[in-house]
């Protein structure tokens, strides 16, 4: 559930430390290096952390031609809505129409995608030869000097294809200050946002798309395992976020995850104070990794030995909706019936009305971006189709005492949805 935001997005040395590392497996050293730091700190990795294996053999990554298929893609849908061209910034979205991993900054570097013929690439001078290092699609890269507007090689472009003064999608993503120099170069075109066409494929998963989703999302519930199976009173979340830490690194991936304990629990989001896990109080883990640029997003709910009949009851209520909504995910079903499927479970059980105790919607899209489109909540009457990739994450939170999410990500087929990962059993045993 956690709104941490694009964590890809959030600096420039993070963004180039994701694209090195991408898919593969971190290096021998590097896994070593993370115990020792955990160890340096006085925080000793129990067997099962240890016991975590590189994932890279699992993995396929994406293929060109596929990335020509979303291209393609993307024109054909420019076609359907009277769209000339998009406009992207580094980001997630140029990562998936072209492999390109770069930072967005006040200097423009982005791509403007026609509606027909090949993406033209905009970078300033200094960066052309990087630039060029990644771009593998068409060959029309323009450059501009610290003195020079990038703006006006976009409006040059947009002449060239015949359409200075025509429809140009921006991506939702691009800074304000980006599209208002876009404007004030092209007063003569109209700007739109581009996301019918990016939402248009991103939302859609391709096999090799949930095959890297579901090796992302095995990877995390592995790690939760372990992390479970090492627990002992008197921990902080502290130990458990070294753990989480050196349990992905093992894996070869990056990754995070929330930890909230006790009476935090009752909060969707937690707290920063610190606290200690104790017997019988609920602890709540939350996040996912990184699975070539795709994400997991994985909560479970558990106690450390004996839970209160309370908590049991409540658990049992929130897999009871978490399988509604999984029920109700199909396609031609509405966005807004899968969060009423779930909901509706919930408030016949005592704990409603409406998100008195349930206090968010019950999911989001998934991908690239933790948090993409759509959005399961209510009043979003888009219907769902197949292909698409959700949260599924009903909660119930009791102020003062204790809440109880569970969260599993799931994918849509012809025939309804499936989890990529078996539902928890139960509070004292969630793993089965």
């Amino acid at each position: 559930m956690n709104d941490r935001g694009d964590v890809m997005h959030s600096g420039r040395r993070r963004f180039l430390q994701a694209s090195a590392l991408g898919a593969a497996a971190l290096p021998v050293a590097m896994l070593a290096g993370n115990a020792a730091a955990a160890e340096a700190d006085g925080i000793k990795l129990p067997a099962s952390i240890l016991a975590l294996q590189p994932v890279k053999s699992q993995i396929v990554p994406i293929t060109d031609d596929e990335r020509r298929g979303r291209l393609a893609r993307a024109q054909e849908l420019m076609g359907q809505h009277g769209i000339d061209a998009i406009y992207l910034d580094g980001g997630t979205t140029l990562d998936y129409y072209t492999g390109m991993h770069w930072w967005t900054s006040e200097r423009l570097m982005g791509m403007l995608l026609p509606r027909s013929g090949d993406p033209v690439y905009i970078t300033p001078a200094f960066e052309r030869s990087r630039a060029l290092e990644q771009i593998r699609f068409g060959h029309d890269v323009r450059t501009w000097q610290e003195n020079e507007s990038p703006y006006a090689l976009i409006a040059q472009a947009m002449r060239e294809k015949h359409a200075g003064t025509g429809t140009l999608g921006i991506e939702e993503k691009v800074p304000y200050f980006r599209a208002n120099g876009l404007a004030e170069a092209m007063p003569q075109a109209k700007l739109v946002p581009a996301t019918p066409v990016t939402a248009g494929c991103r939302a859609i998963k391709s096999p090799a798309e949930l095959a890297l989703m579901q090796v992302a999302n095995n990877a995390t519930l592995a790690l939760y395992k372990a992390v479970w199976q090492g627990l002992e009173p008197g921990m902080t979340q502290q130990h458990i976020a070294a753990w989480v830490d050196a349990g992905y690194a093992r894996m070869g991936l990056r990754g995070d995850a929330s930890i909230n304990v006790g009476t935090y629990t009752a909060l969707p989001h937690g707290s920063r104070e610190p606290q200690v896990i104790r017997e019988g109080t609920p602890v709540m883990l939350d996040d996912g990794c990184y699975v070539e640029g795709y994400e997991s997003d994985i909560t479970r709910t558990f106690t450390l030995g004996k839970a209160s009949d309370k908590m049991k009851r409540v658990f049992d209520i929130v897999r009871k909706a978490q399988q509604a909504a999984l029920a109700a995910a199909r396609p031609g079903a509405t966005m807004a019936s899968v969060d009423a499927a779930a909901r509706k479970v919930i408030a016949d059980a005592g704990y409603g009305p409406g998100y008195t105790y349930f206090s968010h919607r019950l999911g989001h899209g998934i991908g690239m971006d933790m948090h993409e489109w759509y959005y399961l909540v209510e009043g979003n009457t888009r219907k769902i189709e197949a292909g698409m990739t959700f949260s599924d994450e009903p909660g119930i939170y009791i102020p003062g005492e204790f809440g109880v999410r569970l969260e599993d990500d799931m994918h849509v087929g012809a025939d309804g949805a499936r989890w990529f990962t078996p539902q928890s059993p139960s509070i004292e045993k969630p793993f089965g």
